[in-house]
């Protein structure tokens, strides 16, 4: 019999994810039952949520408990089916988990996929991800053509995928990485107007160059100073979308908030708070949406992949120190 191999939390990580913070197991592949299909995982996506899940954090889940199958969204091809939403051969999306087969049931969380996209994709430009982008700028953030478009973790998998939209909804976008190298790729592949190293001294400065008409639109990704430092840089009626706040997910205490939130008072600004998955139902119309400005070259689609589901745990810690370019991926099958 064919084993499936899983990877659970073991205990706690405190600050960056180690090794023996987690276990590996192997176990039969379960029998499916009525109304369930079974799924093989081809690549399973890295994605700063699961730090949280991987803590006591509140969240928009329940943490993952000692013992269980670290959770993460996933993509495979269902191997086997009594459900008749599932055919054998489809491409689905789902919660799999840090294994290498799971069961689907049709729930929420699975999405069916066109089994002749790539299934990279599946997780990245035409999924959740792309949900997440579009849905936070475009209904959160609500920008208007010539306005300014901050957003940090630029090069990342959201973060470029938002700074593109702007850009081809007419405003000027303006990205915040962790290198000079990620900046060269914002500006020069992705097409940002410009893009600010928050490692190099000067921030403040660099913010004020950049955006000479101040900031009407932040999508933030990483919370902590340079959410401050964004508030202090406001214009008349700013809207600031707060999709996650990476740079405070491995702190073991949370951080004093913002100081300068007061400015949103004084620009009449709103700071609103999303969940990409609040506007799943509207993922059809984005994906096609999207599909056209990639087949028109407006809109361009990085990934970074590492091989192997015993790598996913050292994978994680890739978010914090900057190695990915784009969509982080774990392959875990060919398919």
């Amino acid at each position: 019999m064919t084993m499936n191999r899983r990877i659970l939390l073991a205990k706690r990580p405190v600050g960056l994810a180690a090794q023996d913070d987690f276990s590996a197991d192997e176990q039969p592949i379960p029998e499916i039952k009525a109304g369930e299909a079974l799924l093989k995982t081809l690549y399973i996506g890295i994605d700063p949520t699961i730090r949280t899940w991987l803590s006591t954090a509140k969240s928009y889940l329940p943490p993952v408990e000692i013992g269980e199958v670290v959770r993460s969204a996933g993509v495979g091809r269902v191997v086997e089916s009594k459900c008749d939403r599932f055919k054998v051969g489809d491409l689905v999306t789902q919660l799999v988990g840090w294994q290498e087969y799971s069961l689907l049931t049709d729930d929420s969380f699975a999405t069916v996929f066109p089994g002749s996209i790539n299934p990279r994709h599946a997780m990245g430009i035409l999924g959740s991800t792309a949900v997440a982008a579009y849905a936070g700028l475009i209904y959160v953030g609500r920008p208007k053509e010539g306005e300014t478009v901050v957003v940090s973790a630029a090069a990342g998998a959201t973060g470029s995928m938002v700074g593109q939209i702007a850009k081809i909804k007419g405003c000027r976008a303006v990205g915040i990485a962790g290198s000079d190298d990620k900046c060269r790729h914002v500006v020069e592949n992705l097409g940002f107007d410009a893009c600010i190293n928050y490692k190099n001294d000067g921030f403040r400065e660099a913010l004020r160059e950049t955006c000479p008409k101040r900031v009407d639109v932040y999508f933030d990704n990483v919370g902590g100073w340079i959410l401050n430092e964004v508030l202090g840089r406001l214009n008349m009626g700013a809207r600031i979308v707060l999709c996650g706040a990476i740079s405070v997910y491995n702190a073991e205490k949370k951080p004093p908030g913002p100081s300068n939130y007061l400015n949103l008072i004084t620009v009449r600004g709103r700071m609103e708070g999303f969940n990409g998955m609040d506007y799943w139902g509207k993922r059809p119309e984005i994906s096609a949406e999207l599909q056209r400005w990639m087949a028109e070259g407006t809109m361009k689609n990085y990934e970074t992949i590492v091989d192997g589901l015993d790598e996913a745990w050292r994978t994680v810690n890739m978010l914090f120190s900057g190695e990915n370019i784009g969509k982080l991926l774990v392959k875990v099958a060919e398919g």
